[in-house]
């Protein structure tokens, strides 16, 4: 082989050789970087803005109360200071009694009831003692309250036995009655003379329950 043919071939030798280490050094070993992304991350997503409130929250608005009922009380009893009393002789007689009415009218100016029995006597006049027995109660008619307005009255119906049908009375005149409204402890009088039997055990008198005039 010739010296020119052996120097060639040093020479492609040698370039391949070259070229051999280049590629190498393209295809190294070494980690490439990596890539970062250029997008920036998503932002939050946002609410729906709320209206604007002035001022702290308020109580809801409670309903008016309802205006208060006026209190109504009921009717006392009767009492001899705002009554009246009177007497109707029409109711007649028979076997030696006499029927009549007590009447008893409201003259005050609030209502007021009649309850039961009222307590009557003969007496010697508008501040004496009674004479003899009190009247006794009829019961045959069961007792109810009697609402009595103002002007209105009340009726019970009195019989008075003849003293002198009764051979035990000792007999004293009487000026009229003594009435006691029923579970009062004050009086009223009605001048209407009759004979009363002073003796406790006589009665004369009976009365019956108060009913509506």
């Amino acid at each position: 082989m010739t010296a020119q043919r052996i120097t060639n071939r040093l020479v492609f030798t040698t370039t391949v050789a070259a070229a051999a280490a280049l590629f190498l050094a393209g295809c190294g070993t070494g980690t490439p970087q990596a890539q970062t992304s250029s997008t920036a991350a998503p932002a939050p997503a946002t609410t729906a803005s709320q209206p604007a409130t002035s001022g702290a929250a308020t109580a809801p608005i409670s309903p008016a109360p309802a205006p208060a009922q006026p209190t109504t009380t009921a009717p006392g009893l009767c009492k001899a200071s705002g009554l009246t009393a009177s007497i109707d002789s029409t109711g007649g007689g028979a076997a030696g009694s006499i029927y009549m009415k007590l009447i008893l009218t409201n003259s005050g100016t609030e209502p007021c009831l009649l309850r039961g029995f009222a307590g009557v006597s003969l007496t010697a006049d508008a501040n004496g003692a009674p004479i003899g027995a009190p009247a006794a109660r009829d019961e045959s008619i069961p007792a109810a309250d009697v609402l009595l307005a103002p002007g209105q009255a009340g009726a019970a119906t009195l019989r008075y036995s003849q003293a002198a049908n009764h051979p035990d009375c000792t007999m004293a005149p009487a000026a009229g009655f003594r009435v006691y409204p029923p579970e009062d402890t004050a009086s009223l009088f009605i001048a209407q003379p009759r004979d009363a039997c002073s003796d406790p055990a006589t009665r004369l008198l009976t009365i019956g329950v108060f009913q509506a005039q």
